[in-house]
């Protein structure tokens, strides 16, 4: 285990520096930092002052590795726009797209597994009909139309939900929580049902594309013909087997729902990183861009991280193919 979290470790640490790469390329040639701080009056001894102040004078392999330091800091630089630290900014929009997608991803996982489940140990049953139809509609409708109707149902016809915004919020110090007030809660349930609909669709329908693969095995027959009941073979072998993909599957959605949390967040006005990157884009302000681009290549390369290790300890086969590769 420990030369597995080793290796990853130092394969994410490759993506991340071609991942800075990238942000840097783009912070450095796509338009002119200077050009984006000062405004028409500065004089051009001012612009070059201002150049040699912030370092772009520097040969680009200097450039390169101070922004790798700062990015390690968590600093990217001032928001052209905005005029303000771009550390600052992501700290007071991060609680927000966290707390939004952590409840999608529940959600999703909470309802799309039991849901996978019946389907499969059911699967003539009215309700399994009615949850694949449903699963149907989660995957073939978009997002923001999803949220569209939300708005128009919940917010504009029954006026039970707020149609834009966080709410009122409380102020922990280092983060923000909407999950502590009333208006709070109201103002996240219909942008986490839209985000986690499709991905609640997805795990229901490969948990039970899996389990019917599992049941059909010849070791769940034997299983069977041992004499073991269907509680301890459905939940106790089969429900087990399938947890491998089912794993991998919701490790990557969760990466895209923090990653594509953008089009929820700019339907329902959601104070996160996705509506400030979508402001960022815009306005062509790209310390916040890089800055975003970093952000969510870290948070996809720490669930990967953790869904490999999480593989081997659910399928111990994975571990016996590791042990005799390293031998």
């Amino acid at each position: 285990m420990f030369v597995l979290i080793v290796r990853r470790t130092f394969q994410s640490i490759i993506v991340m520096l071609v991942v800075a790469l990238l942000a840097f390329t783009m912070f450095r040639y796509v338009g002119d930092p200077v050009a984006m701080l000062v405004g028409q009056e500065t004089s051009l001894q001012e612009r070059a002052a201002l150049r040699e102040n912030l370092g772009l004078n520097d040969p680009v392999p200097v450039q390169f590795g101070r922004f790798v330091l700062n990015m390690v800091q968590g600093e990217f630089g001032i928001s052209y726009q905005i005029g303000r630290p771009v550390s600052e900014l992501i700290s007071e929009r991060l609680p927000a797209t966290l707390e939004l997608s952590l409840l999608a991803a529940l959600f999703a996982l909470l309802t799309g597994i039991p849901m996978g489940i019946y389907t499969a140990l059911r699967p003539g049953r009215w309700l399994s009909h009615f949850f694949l139809t449903l699963s149907l509609v989660g995957i073939s409708l978009p997002t923001f139309l999803i949220g569209i109707l939300l708005i128009l149902l919940f917010g504009v016809i029954l006026g039970w939900l707020p149609t834009f915004g966080r709410g009122e919020v409380v102020d922990l110090g280092w983060w923000t929580t909407g999950l502590l007030t009333e208006s709070g809660i109201k103002s996240l349930l219909m942008p986490a049902f839209t985000l986690g609909i499709f991905q609640l669709t997805l795990i229901m329908r490969l948990v039970r594309s899996e389990m019917l693969e599992v049941l059909r095995t010849d070791y769940i027959k034997f299983a069977r013909a041992r004499g073991l009941t269907n509680r301890a073979v459905n939940f106790g072998h089969a429900l087990k087997n399938t947890l491998v993909p089912v794993i991998t599957i919701t490790g990557l959605q969760l990466g895209s729902i923090i990653a594509f949390a953008i089009i929820t967040e700019t339907v329902f006005q959601w104070p996160g990183m996705g509506l400030l990157f979508i402001g960022a884009i815009s306005s062509v302000d790209i310390p916040i861009m890089s800055a975003y681009l970093v952000l969510i290549a870290l948070f996809f390369v720490l669930i990967n991280l953790t869904v490999d290790i999480l593989y081997n300890v659910v399928d111990p086969r994975l571990r016996g193919d590791m042990r005799s590769s390293l031998g």
